[in-house]
């Protein structure tokens, strides 16, 4: 597999060419499909893959990790480039997303138009489903582990209710190659030891080759501040190494601050996957 990182909050510094914004979007070749995981907030990751020799009207499949604005909003920017691969969103029922905290709220959630302007090219999923030859989705996330500390401030909002969200809207991708699978994460809300749990139970005794995406372990984005404990989050660290995983490739909503304290535990194992970093595993 060839994985690229066409948005994330960080570039790599040789490539000032390239956009920056508070949002995930990576790139999968994998057997034969280009498969896109996220698609940031806007049109930045499409004018990024164009600068990364990637052809986003070649991509075969879309997967949307969940409903915040900054995975799924470039989505509308996706359907003008590409004219015939589906996107991939869990089934949820439809709310409002906010952020709040302190008095201040603001909209976090998916654009509604988006999905009027996508209804024919939009697969809505609430079990695991093979989307294409050992690629999977899987929705039913473990609960065995701590979500993130930073997820307090995430709710949903209906007829002027809020609640904290579930993540009921959040899904797993897989991708199972022959020697060892590929687990992406997103945002992982639901908790990065939750879905690294889940897909072990899926597909027992093999080898995870890497987790990749965010881990959520900032807690307020404009401090950069960390979502928990210093040793909350080595504990994280800790429990990871306990999981057949090779390597890690994060970013995004992990935080620098989290991520440092992860690299501490984890050393060579964790990599920081910013924009324009490409690899082979």
């Amino acid at each position: 597999m060839i994985l690229t990182s066409l948005i994330d909050n960080a570039r790599l510094k040789n490539r000032t060419d390239l956009a920056v914004e508070r949002g995930l979007s990576i790139h999968a070749s994998t057997m034969g499909k280009s498969i896109l995981f996220d698609a940031g907030s806007s049109e930045a990751f499409c004018d990024n893959a164009n600068l990364l020799n990637i052809d986003i009207s070649h991509v075969d499949a879309a997967v949307i990790s969940h409903r915040h604005h900054d995975h799924c909003n470039g989505v509308t920017h996706f359907l003008d480039r590409n004219s015939r691969a589906q996107v991939y969103f869990r089934e949820c029922e439809e709310t409002n997303y906010v952020f709040k905290t302190f008095g201040f709220k603001s909209n976090v959630g998916i654009d509604k138009q988006l999905l009027v302007k996508g209804m024919n090219r939009l697969t809505f999923v609430n079990q695991m489903v093979e989307i294409s030859p050992s690629i999977f989705i899987i929705t039913d996330i473990s609960n065995k582990f701590a979500k993130p500390e930073g997820n307090k401030y995430l709710f949903t909002e209906s007829d002027g209710n809020c609640i904290p969200d579930s993540f009921d809207h959040e899904l797993l991708l897989v991708v199972k190659e022959s020697d060892g699978l590929i687990v992406f994460t997103g945002c992982a809300h639901s908790g990065v030891l939750n879905m690294i749990d889940t897909a072990i139970k899926h597909f027992p005794d093999i080898r995870i080759k890497a987790v990749v995406g965010g881990f959520h372990l900032v807690g307020l984005p404009l401090f950069n501040s960390i979502g928990g404990t210093k040793k909350q989050i080595e504990q994280v660290g800790e429990a990871i190494l306990d999981f057949p995983i090779d390597k890690l490739y994060t970013g995004h909503c992990t935080g620098m601050k989290a991520y440092q304290i992860l690299k501490g535990v984890l050393g060579d194992r964790l990599e920081y996957f910013a924009t324009g970093h490409s690899i082979t595993i």
